[in-house]
């Protein structure tokens, strides 16, 4: 194997728990049923393909635009207030990666500018080599395609590739695109499909340093 891919939301960094309180708070102020059953269907989804799940639920009329410069407010003051939360294990497995000479990308269905906020936020910039997002693709995950192109730009077969994903969705893609997945569950817990597509589930990125050493 030559390269790793990862994810970042829910990976690198403990964000999908607060994308849902930013999410459920805006939905309390709005009154929207039934949020707590829509966003875990977006976790790792791209802007267009989470739109269509959210206007599926509320229909045509909701103001989706509204609705994420609203969340995306609630977030930003979080973040400003507290920090970007980071993973642990992140700083560790990046540098050996680093050192056993690894090509290391990053595919996250989140937008271009966000991703490389916060990475420059946290210093884990210089790590990555490639950076593909969710902007650079039609549809984002589980359809292949953000994994393809992360592949194709880091100038590596699929098969030489493993992909770190935390969500059900980011399993599928990789599994499509020929990755190797690996699993450490953040939100959603593995079902049967999932286990069946993943090499192996870990509990945190200690335990995929771990794996990556003896493999």
């Amino acid at each position: 194997m030559k390269a790793v891919v990862f994810d970042m939301d829910g990976v690198l960094f403990d964000t999908e728990r607060l994308c849902m309180e930013a999410w459920m708070a805006v939905a309390e102020k709005w009154g929207l049923p039934e949020m707590e059953e829509v966003f875990p269907q977006c976790i790792g989804l791209n802007a267009n393909d989470s739109r269509q799940v959210v206007i599926g639920a509320y229909g045509e009329d909701f103001d989706y635009p509204l609705f994420r410069k609203e969340t995306a407010a609630w977030f930003a003051d979080y973040v400003d207030r507290n920090g970007l939360p980071v993973k642990p294990g992140v700083r560790e497995i990046l540098e050996w990666l680093k050192e056993s000479r690894y090509i290391v990308g990053l595919a996250s269905s989140t937008k271009e500018a966000s991703v490389r906020s916060h990475l420059e936020m946290t210093g884990l910039s210089d790590y990555f080599s490639v950076l593909t997002t969710g902007d650079m693709v039609e549809h984002s995950k589980p359809r292949p395609d953000i994994y393809l192109l992360a592949c194709e730009r880091l100038g590596v077969e699929p098969g030489q590739a493993y992909a770190i994903e935390d969500s059900p969705n980011g399993i599928r893609a990789a599994h499509a695109a020929g990755l190797c997945p690996v699993m450490v569950p953040d939100m959603v817990e593995p079902d049967g499909e999932i286990l069946r597509l993943c090499r192996i589930v870990l509990r945190d990125l200690v335990q995929v340093l771990d794996f990556l050493k003896q493999v």
